[in-house]
């Protein structure tokens, strides 16, 4: 592993980031955060926020900044898995007159895609969106499609619309790697809201990194090493997530029905190194764990109905074992 080659890509990113994308985008600094430490970690993101702050907005200034083919699906009751994925439709080809099937590629082709409401669709085409996120690839007719780097997924959803909606199963949820939840902004950020967005429009932002750098960054993050005490750490709370741990504690016990699965374990240390090479430090820490611990568990750990009763938060239960 190179550091000099680390420092050059990677110097003042964070910082240019937010310079950039605050000339659309209010705030938001954690969130930012969290989205770039997903992608270069080769994960993906669900952004729960109540409507009109900026969601989609800040997906598409994402992929502006770092000029990759953007997408957006609109998940609809109605939207169809081949809406998601392409589909082959029948040509004719006019030389010969000879009819054949053309595969047209679905938005799914792009390299940032945003879900926007994925939970407003029935499983059968959020599924759709599965083999994509895992495999980097979709099967349509039996021929498989390769899909190309990078490949980031942010899905939206709003949590005060429940009418309608279908909630997205376990095994969907797991394969994002985080939940970030976005809050209103306090009022001195509003006021500044208004001022820019009543103001002459922004017509451009500046281009960040390349596709190649991204590319680049993704790969030196898998080969950054971890602390064996960092593994551990991550380990243990997430182990301390499941009631049927023996030292489970009691505050999990009773409110906990099933625990975070290892593939949260992978994401603390991925989102880790990536966290830690944004702030210059190149060496992930057990504070960069702790700092990720919310949006890498909160959708990994199911809550119980007692919880519920009690008035007795996710994020409160991560909270105490940390």
């Amino acid at each position: 592993m190179d550091e000099r080659r680390i420092l050059e890509l990677t110097q003042d990113v964070l910082d240019r980031f937010f310079k950039e994308f605050s000339r659309r985008i209010v705030g938001q600094q954690e969130v930012i955060e969290q989205l770039l430490v997903a992608l270069f970690s080769q994960g993906h993101v669900i952004i729960l926020g109540l409507p009109g702050l900026a969601k989609t907005l800040m997906v598409k200034t994402l992929a502006e900044i770092l000029d990759l083919k953007f997408s957006r699906i609109q998940f609809t009751p109605d939207l169809m898995p081949s809406d998601i994925t392409g589909s082959d439709i029948l040509e004719e080809d006019p030389a010969t007159g000879k009819k054949f099937f053309k595969f047209i590629e679905g938005p799914v082709f792009a390299n940032i895609i945003l879900a926007d409401e994925i939970n407003r669709t029935p499983p059968k085409t959020q599924s759709a969106l599965l083999e994509a996120m895992q495999e980097l690839k979709v099967t349509v007719s039996g021929k498989t499609y390769t899909l190309e780097k990078p490949f980031f997924v942010v899905a939206t959803q709003n949590p005060i619309e429940q009418e309608g909606t279908y909630p997205l199963p376990e095994a969907l949820l797991d394969r994002f790697m985080m939940e970030v939840r976005i809050d209103y902004p306090s009022r001195k950020e509003e006021i500044e809201i208004v001022q820019e967005t009543t103001g002459p429009e922004i017509l451009e932002l500046s281009k960040i990194l390349k596709k190649e750098e991204i590319l680049e960054i993704q790969r030196i993050i898998r080969e950054v090493p971890t602390p064996d005490h960092v593994i551990e750490y991550a380990v243990d709370l997430v182990r301390r997530t499941r009631p049927t741990e023996k030292d489970a504690s009691d505050i999990v016990k009773d409110y906990v029905i099933y625990g975070a699965s290892p593939r949260a374990s992978q994401s603390l240390i991925l989102g880790s190194k990536a966290r830690a090479i944004l702030r210059g430090t190149i060496i992930p820490t057990t504070q960069d764990v702790k700092a990720l611990a919310l949006p890498v568990l909160r959708h990994r750990i199911i809550k119980s109905f007692k919880a519920e009763v009690d008035n007795v938060t996710i994020d409160e239960i991560i909270k105490s074992l940390l």
